[in-house]
């Protein structure tokens, strides 16, 4: 009976490496139970962006009746503390702690400081829309309030646990634990879009509460479960007797070594290439196709299924030893044909044309997020990993909300330009104004090529990292 439960046993091993997705993300070290439970603080984030980037926006707007330049400004303000992202890596690698941990208070504190920023949202929005007896000033101070706090804790509720998550990886499963975070990060916008245009589909203030403060709880759930028992206790490496260099030196000695300022550049050229046309994909299809709100919706879904696929083959060949920074310079060059391809969809009407280049900006902008990711992560050993994580997070939060800021303002006034006759005749249509951005994309993502070009070869693995096979890659269909 035992040889035949091993056999048994030895067969679902095999299969489960071959067929399940990122079964052979785990290790010895970070089994795959244990893995997916630290990956569910990217679905907390996950479900913090889409409500500070996206659902919040039309409900702020149409149903509560805020000016549109006032949402702006609110949903700008997480972005302010996307900077000091390297600071908090820094921290976390150099935090003194009688308890031995480095990365669970960083991870707890911003999971409270989201927390208590979504508490305290539905009432300050409700304030904010004018249905108060109070200041007027009390609306906008509170709503500032609330996006600074749930934005300052999801930044560094991430950085902290992108941390973690290098510290209990090894090497060798590193690419596909970035993939599965990654994924997972999908996962949780996806999910969460659905569930909260599900739940909000028949609007009240009392159903708003309901959902941003059932979000406030389940940020909480989530990230206790994510970080419950995964960092090892040290309390040598966090004793208060030891050094802790000034985070200017720290910081000067990582952007000087190896090239890893240009690296940031390219990294903060990339990201803007492709985040620029966030929130303008949806109205050009609507406005110069001519597609239904449905066709529109399922963009998402476009988009999403080409960063799936590109979490898979990133996985896949950076484990077998890809260079990190060529991968990423192959999404930049997918970028440049995704958005040639929805620039020409325009004058050929044509739809399909479109949906491909919407594929392809999502499978583009995958490869290119794990390919540097995953290149910072190999910067820095692992007690110094912060730093490394925190940088890219930094720039690549920053160059993102400025170029999705930077998007909407360029086509709105190029359009009013055009509309105006200023450009002259041949700048009348609908679509200058998209296709200035797009054009604008192909530009920045040529530059990240540029600068990104002397990179290659720099961050290669010598061997494969592994001989397993990446699970998702070679799910059928």
């Amino acid at each position: 009976m035992s040889t035949l439960q091993q056999r048994v046993t030895g067969v679902w091993m095999r299969v489960g490496t071959r067929f399940l997705p990122f079964a052979d993300a785990a290790s010895d070290d970070l089994p795959l139970g244990r893995l997916l439970r630290l990956s569910l603080f990217q679905v907390a984030v996950g479900m913090a962006l889409v409500l500070l980037n996206g659902t919040l926006n039309r409900l702020m707007i149409v149903e509560l009746g805020v000016s549109a330049w006032l949402v702006s400004l609110m949903v700008s303000l997480p972005i302010v503390f996307a900077p000091l992202r390297a600071l908090v890596g820094h921290r976390s690698d150099t935090h003194r702690s009688a308890l031995g941990w480095r990365r669970v208070p960083f991870i707890w504190f911003g999971s409270l400081l989201q927390f208590g920023g979504l508490a305290i949202m539905p009432f300050a929005l409700i304030v904010l829309s004018g249905d108060s007896n109070g200041s007027a000033w009390i609306g906008p101070a509170s709503a500032a309030l609330a996006f600074l706090l749930a934005g300052a804790g999801l930044h560094t509720t991430q950085t902290a646990g992108l941390a973690l998550a290098t510290d209990l990886a090894p090497e060798s499963t590193r690419p596909r634990v970035v993939a599965l975070l990654y994924v997972m990060l999908l996962a949780g916008t996806v999910a969460s879009a659905l569930l909260f245009g599900a739940l909000l589909a028949d609007f009240s203030q009392l159903t708003l509460i309901r959902v941003i403060q059932g979000a406030a709880v389940a940020t909480m759930l989530l990230n206790g479960a994510a970080l419950w028992k995964q960092e090892r206790r040290d309390p040598q490496r966090t004793a208060h007797d030891r050094s802790r260099p000034a985070f200017r030196e720290v910081w000067r000695n990582f952007a000087r070594r190896g090239r890893r300022g240009r690296f940031l550049v390219a990294v903060g050229l990339g990201t803007a290439g492709f985040a620029m046309q966030d929130i303008l994909l949806e109205p050009y299809g609507g406005e110069i196709l001519e597609l239904a709100v449905g066709a529109t919706t399922a963009l998402t879904a476009l988009l999403a299924t080409g960063a799936l696929v590109a979490f898979a083959l990133s996985a896949r060949w950076l484990t077998r030893g890809v260079d990190r920074c060529r991968l990423a310079a192959l999404g930049a060059l997918v970028g440049i044909a995704a958005f040639s391809a929805v620039i020409f969809a325009a004058p050929l009407a044509s739809t399909a044309l479109f949906c491909v280049g919407t594929t392809l900006i999502g499978f583009g902008g995958g490869l290119f997020g794990v390919a540097t990711l995953a290149a910072a992560m190999g910067f820095e050993p692992s007690e110094k990993t912060g730093i490394a994580v925190g940088a890219w997070g930094a720039v690549h939060a920053t160059a993102a909300g400025l170029a999705i800021a930077a998007g909407g303002a360029i086509r709105d006034a190029v359009s009013a330009l055009a509309a105006a006759g200023v450009l002259g005749p041949a700048m009348q249509e609908p679509s200058v104004g998209y296709a200035v951005v797009y054009h604008l994309e192909i530009a920045l993502l040529f530059a990240t090529l540029v600068v990104i070009g002397p990179l290659a070869g720099s961050s290669r693995v010598s061997r494969p990292l592994s001989t397993k096979e990446f699970g998702l890659a070679d799910l059928p269909g």
